[in-house]
């Protein structure tokens, strides 16, 4: 599995950014309110984050530590995590970049909103950067360094730990 690159998550993210921007103006231009997200989604996602991070640090261990350990990390556990962090990665750019539409829309408006209204989209915008990141680290902390009898041109070395 090849490590995500960031410029697939910054194109979801100025993707979704153009939906959520869109979706309010839409919802405007009807005289509905405005989409408001709640603040528990942005400490939400802060907080899978976190999670993810937590979870690679078993693989990290026993990648740094090398084949010394008397209990090894088991393999579907690692591949595990990688799949979760880079789902995570991918999440964290949805919601981060829909939640910057809204944020744009709001302040891109005639009249000032009130911190009522942009405050929680200002959180989701960064629980989502939080969980992007969290998530970026978690898959690099499964990278599993070239062992001893591994030949340098081996494709295999530095890859992530499935």
């Amino acid at each position: 599995m090849k490590p995500t690159r960031l410029s697939t998550l910054f194109s979801i993210a100025v993707v979704t950014a153009v939906a959520g921007f869109a979706f309010d103006a839409v919802l405007a231009s009807r005289q509905s309110p405005t989409l408001l997200l709640a603040v528990p989604l942005g400490i939400t996602l802060a907080f899978i984050g976190v999670a993810v991070v937590l979870m690679a640090r078993p693989v990290r261990r026993h990648a740094r530590d090398g084949a010394g350990r008397q209990r090894p990390v088991d393999p579907l556990y690692a591949t595990r995590v990688v799949v979760l962090a880079k789902a995570s990665s991918i999440c964290g750019a949805l919601f981060g970049g829909f939640a910057i539409g809204l944020v744009v829309y709001l302040l891109t408006r005639s009249v000032t909103p009130s911190l009522g209204s942009t405050l929680p989209n200002v959180v989701a915008v960064g629980g989502g950067i939080v969980l992007t990141v969290c998530a970026l680290v978690a898959e690099r902390m499964c990278i599993a360094p070239p062992g001893d009898d591994d030949e340098p041109g081996d494709p295999r070395n530095g890859t992530t730990a499935n």
